[in-house]
């Protein structure tokens, strides 16, 4: 059994799309970040940086596995049940390419736009701009590399499991911004997957 601790944010929904689509046993233990719940003891004894999403495996070889990041925990899971990851070499690396954007440039443009346009006490609009124009132009470049197929390797994988969430979350604004018919329509597929479904329960928390 895995102990997943997570929130309905996207590192912690790609954590729990990962457990939930690569069929492994596991139970959400969810963690309020509006209640600093991830600032209590118990759980900085689990995870001293204080953030989510965080497993502890229970079935590992040789005693519990402590494992926190969301990229880590997806390729974790992916690893563990032997799926969603390819085995062609090439296509492992463009899985591999687009999961790190997910985790850096489009995760990062995110963050960072939160920051500005929602934590900063003041809030300048070139500057919300700015950071819009950024995160928008990275989903331009996921929905190029759409083009001819239905998922971002070409089969459902792990770089899939890492970008949903930073769509879903962000699905509005991507709308407002920019017309990207592929990308909409990559998003309609995984959605339809039952794991997925399974794995993004905790929007309803």
């Amino acid at each position: 059994m895995i102990d997943v601790y997570a929130w309905g944010t996207t590192n912690g929904l790609r954590a729990t799309l990962a457990m939930a689509e690569c069929g492994l046993a596991h139970q959400v233990i969810p963690v309020d970040l509006s209640r600093k719940a991830h600032k209590t003891p118990e759980y900085l004894a689990i995870n001293p940086a204080g953030q989510i999403p965080t497993i502890v495996d229970h079935g590992a070889p040789g005693g519990p596995r402590v494992l926190a990041q969301s990229g880590a925990i997806v390729l974790y899971a992916c690893n563990k049940a032997g799926r969603h990851i390819p085995t062609d070499e090439a296509t492992h690396y463009t899985a591999m390419q687009w999961c790190m954007q997910a985790a850096t440039d489009i995760g990062g443009a995110s963050a960072g736009l939160q920051q500005v346009a929602v934590v900063a006490p003041e809030k300048v609009q070139s500057t919300v701009d700015l950071f819009e124009q950024r995160f928008i132009r990275y989903f331009g470049y996921v929905d190029q590399q759409l083009q001819g197929y239905d998922f971002l390797a070409g089969d459902f994988s792990f770089a899939d499991i890492m970008l949903y969430p930073n769509y879903v979350l962000r699905r509005a604004l991507i709308e407002r911004l920019a017309d990207l018919p592929r990308l909409r329509a990559w998003a309609k597929r995984i959605a339809q997957r039952p794991g997925v479904q399974a794995g993004m329960q905790l929007l309803e928390a």
